[in-house]
């Protein structure tokens, strides 16, 4: 048995991102942690959505909690950081706020926890947090650093491989599988994932996409059934989020690695 830690920026990041192989890990006999910046504060809810008196974090606290359950997450943590918001928002500037935070002190929090779990594999994000926002690109930043202050072995970048995501969405919305108002904004080059070309591992998670739909609907203040990621049909969905791609230094040229927890 090994031990998998996923450092993600929100709750509900960890289910769209890496919810495939932290089920697969959990299922295979490793334990797996999970670690979270921010409460996820800033979040968006409709109006009523919360009970009277009722914080939104609370609530994604508990909706983290969860989807951890469905995905086999022994141990689930928040470093205490304030979400930061969209780039370019106030927000961002905020006391506490996880873009402010240190790099250093950030990670330091993380590595405790890293030496406590004697932890084999992390994962964090890739170096643009996956599509530009700051506290994804402070948890590249601060876990990379982590994973060096705790000599965890082993790295992974999760990320979108754009090539994939682009043609899957193309595909779809010709075939009148994904109305075109539901999609993500994909206007901006790079702002989502990394070419297929930088990308290093594929895990194919569709044996795990029951869990990974689950864990995300688990996420309701944040992923309405309405939302791109619950909307698409079974075969889109399984397209967009049946592989789960990964950017690990020192390997490649191309795709090498099909399993992040191989060997251990």
């Amino acid at each position: 048995m090994a031990t998998l830690v996923t450092f993600h920026a929100h709750p509900d990041d960890e289910c769209i991102v890496t919810g495939g192989v932290m089920r697969k890990a959990s299922e295979e006999g490793h334990r797996v942690v999970l670690v979270v910046a921010t409460r996820g504060e800033v979040g968006e809810v409709p109006e009523g959505f919360l009970a009277e008196g009722e914080q939104l974090w609370e609530r994604r606290v508990r909706e983290t909690h969860a989807a951890a359950e469905v995905l086999g997450v022994k141990r689930v943590e928040f470093l205490g950081y304030r979400d930061s918001g969209m780039m370019g928002e106030p927000t961002n500037e905020h006391e506490g706020s996880f873009w402010t935070a240190p790099v250093e002190e950030a990670a330091e929090r993380l590595a405790a926890i890293l030496r406590e779990e004697e932890a084999d594999v992390l994962t964090v994000y890739d170096d643009n947090g996956g599509y530009g926002h700051p506290d994804h690109i402070q948890v590249h930043r601060v876990g990379m650093r982590a994973a060096e202050l705790a000599g965890t072995p082993r790295v992974y970048e999760a990320t979108n491989n754009a090539d994939h995501m682009r043609k899957g969405i193309e595909a779809a919305v010709e075939q009148g599988l994904i109305p075109k108002e539901a999609l993500p904004d994909l206007s901006e080059e790079d702002s989502f994932g990394k070419p297929e070309a930088v990308i290093t591992g594929a895990v194919d998670v569709t044996a795990y996409l029951g869990a990974k739909r689950a864990a995300m609907r688990a996420h309701a203040s944040q992923i309405p059934e309405e939302s791109f990621f619950l909307a698409m049909p079974e075969e889109g969905f399984a397209h967009a989020f049946g592989t789960e791609w990964f950017i690990r230094a020192g390997q490649g040229p191309g795709i090498t690695e099909t399993d992040i927890m191989a060997g251990l």
